[in-house]
């Protein structure tokens, strides 16, 4: 490899690790609305990151719900191997 392409290279790589590394500004809500309105590409992947945000949280609340329903049953399969110990408790 010559060094012009090998320098050519180098520099490249340095923009990009400074590209990766730079603290990026955050954008006010209103020039988010502004780019999901204008543009197309930016509006699909926004609302498609959107969608799955939600499928996401409504497997997590039906998991918890699951997980309550068998918490309850099993409470209830032990009531009935043993209803005394349900009385003694009380």
């Amino acid at each position: 490899m010559n060094s012009s392409l090998r320098t050519r290279l180098r520099d490249h790589l340095a923009r990009i690790a400074r590209a990766l590394t730079r603290t990026h500004r955050p954008v006010s809500p209103l020039d988010e609305l502004v780019r999901i309105e204008t543009d197309p590409a930016y509006r699909a992947l926004f609302f498609a990151q959107l969608d799955a945000a939600l499928d996401d949280r409504h497997a997590a609340e039906q998991s918890a719900v699951v997980e309550e329903i068998e918490a309850a049953a099993e409470r209830l399969r032990a009531l009935i191997r043993s209803p005394g110990d349900h009385e003694r408790a009380a």
